[in-house]
């Protein structure tokens, strides 16, 4: 093995979709939010099992990812722009038919003057203060933009993966207040508000972390598995060390094992003496700090010494790694290397 093996299972992905896209009534719409190259995992790849699984509109966040898959997806699927139309974008939006989610009073002025005519979107801030449009301006200038028919009225849940967080239920009231009577389409819901149940879904839904195996979807189809190889083996003797620092000392007579990915390839060094890899259902500890190209891993307790181990797969999930790592299956995900040798898996379903 040359390099580590990241293994994709776009089938894993599109049946992921399909089964959240279940959790809502049959008039509600199910997106599929690819931005971030699909959370690192390959848009062009990902967004074209998500239409062939049946979806129909895409959330992106820039207008550069938006071009480039149009370029895969051809015309026909809506393909929405979550930062809105940014200043220096709006040849791009208009030559491959992009729908920006505007978000403040200057992006409107821009796309109205510029784009006459040309499909838009509208983003509420009914609570998150991040993007999105403020009441008291909404109220303002609903009359302006109603009148020119946005495609979708959406807002965003800063705890929708908390079921019980009473911002939940603010910024449903606040949604509400904003949109309704205006008879256009709505979205509120991204993978954690479609578990809030109908009163969150609206007309569309916008599954993200879900597709890709996440939570809050825990019983997501397992979406990644990935194998670091074994590039060289240690014998160590009691009191020696490993990596950098000297982190790690060894208590007992140790066979280690060093492999093939760090955190050029979006393994955090905060996995560190923390993390573990996987020999089949035999987790083995990993020693040391994580370098940039390297980790070692503790292989004493092996019948043997394999040719690699699974850092993602059966045994260790996105969010259990996540979890060693401090951090969010997000973030794991969407910052996975280049490196590796990315293997997509598509059968039928």
């Amino acid at each position: 093995m040359a390099s580590a093996t990241l293994n994709i299972d776009l089938n894993a992905i599109a049946q992921n979709w399909r089964a959240l896209d279940r959790l809502s009534a049959p008039g509600v719409q199910t997106a599929g939010v690819i931005k971030a190259d699909a959370y690192g995992l390959g848009a062009a790849e990902v967004g074209l099992a998500l239409a062939r699984a049946g979806a129909r509109r895409f959330f992106v966040a820039h207008s550069a990812e938006g071009m480039a898959l149009r370029k895969v997806l051809g015309p026909g699927p809506q393909i929405a722009i979550l930062t809105g139309h940014l200043a220096g974008a709006t040849e791009m939006i208009r030559d491959h038919d992009l729908t920006p989610m505007l978000s403040s009073l200057e992006q409107i002025t821009r796309h109205l003057e510029s784009l006459p005519g040309h499909p838009f979107g509208v983003q509420l801030d009914t609570g998150m203060n991040r993007l999105g449009v403020k009441p008291a301006d909404w109220q303002a200038i609903a009359p302006i933009l109603l009148a020119a028919e946005p495609a979708l009225l959406m807002s965003h849940l800063a705890c929708g993966d908390v079921p019980d967080h009473p911002a939940n239920e603010a910024q449903l009231a606040a949604f509400h207040a904003m949109t309704d009577g205006t008879g256009l389409p709505r979205s509120l819901s991204a993978t954690g508000g479609i578990f809030r149940g109908p009163r969150y879904h609206f007309d569309l839904t916008r599954p993200g972390i879900g597709l890709y195996g996440g939570l809050p979807f825990a019983d997501a189809t397992p979406v990644v598995q990935l194998s670091l190889p074994v590039v060289q083996i240690r014998h160590l003797d009691p009191g020696e060390t490993v990596g950098y620092g000297c982190t790690w000392v060894a208590k007992r007579p140790t066979t280690a094992v060093t492999l093939l990915g760090g955190y050029a390839d979006g393994l955090p060094r905060s996995l560190s003496n923390r993390a573990q890899l996987w020999a089949g259902n035999r987790a083995c500890p990993l020693i040391g700090r994580v370098s940039m190209d390297l980790i070692t891993v503790d292989v004493t307790d092996l019948p043997e010494i394999p040719d690699s181990l699974e850092l993602l797969g059966p045994a260790q999930g996105i969010d259990s790694l996540a979890e060693f790592a401090g951090t969010i299956s997000y973030e794991l995900l969407a910052t996975l290397g280049q490196r590796y040798d990315r293997q997509y898996q598509e059968h039928s379903a």
